[in-house]
């Protein structure tokens, strides 16, 4: 079931988060990450797939600047198109912003980076970090 997350939610969505297997959180970003997400909590949305009773993958965007700020699924739920049903409702709320392209970031070589191309993300250039730039008209 997809469904606008709450804030009892979080502590979930902070697990599944930090059980990825790629694109991992580090340290030096934790803080950025957690002043994004209370902005978000307090003034957009997180998308949340809920099975077998509990949040098992979620979708964010940042409609301040029309980004894809998350789409990660629990490891024990990946390969079940969760994601592909998931990303649609952050997309919809970045075009409800007034934004007519969604952007993000994703690691060169890494499983979001075949799943975004798949999907329709076109490549528009590459961070100093190496990092993949993709955007998509909405």
């Amino acid at each position: 079931m997809i469904r606008k997350a709450t804030v009892a939610d979080r502590p979930r969505i902070t697990e599944v988060r930090l059980a990825v297997r790629e694109n991992r959180l580090s340290a030096a970003s934790q803080d950025k990450v957690d002043r994004t997400a209370d902005w978000i909590f307090e003034n957009a949305a997180f998308w949340v797939w809920e099975e077998d009773g509990a949040v098992q993958g979620f979708s964010v965007a940042d409609p301040r600047d029309g980004t894809i700020f998350g789409l990660f699924i629990h490891p024990d739920y990946e390969s079940r198109g969760i994601a592909r049903a998931l990303l649609p409702c952050a997309c919809e709320d970045l075009r409800a912003a007034g934004f007519a392209v969604a952007k993000l970031t994703t690691g060169a070589g890494a499983r979001a980076e075949r799943f975004y191309r798949t999907n329709g993300w076109q490549e528009t250039g590459r961070q100093d970090d190496g990092q993949i730039i993709f955007e998509k008209p909405l």
